[in-house]
């Protein structure tokens, strides 16, 4: 006579499990969807990248010295000591770099953080 139970051995089908980062990229894919349906208008911004950066001034205003102030953003210090003394300028992803660094100096050292 059949029974309705189950047996142990059968597989049960239930949804999958994600990681934090696998929901991001779904919802991130679904943005993008509906973005290319046009069902989305994203958000715009512009950005301003400085011409110039007061490294010497930056750096001061963090107290740290120039050795210090390389190490903990992952600059190179002969870099540092051109920018300041004006031998070079930095190119644009040093001076995009250096601008986060003047408004979210935190956000950099834990998003380099090993």
């Amino acid at each position: 006579m059949p029974t309705n139970r189950k047996s142990a051995s059968s597989p049960r089908r239930s949804k999958p499990r994600h990681s934090a980062a696998g929901r991001r990229m779904i919802a991130g894919l679904r943005e993008a969807l509906a973005h290319a349906r046009g069902e989305l208008q994203l958000a715009e911004y512009d950005v301003n990248v400085p011409e110039t950066v007061n490294v010497a001034g930056l750096r001061e205003a963090l107290g740290l010295s120039q050795r210090a102030f390389a190490r903990r953003f992952g600059l190179d210090v002969t870099a540092i000591h051109a920018w300041e003394q004006g031998r070079r300028r930095p190119d644009r992803a040093a001076r995009v770099l250096l601008a986060v660094i003047a408004k979210e100096p935190e956000a950099v050292r834990r998003a380099l953080a090993g």
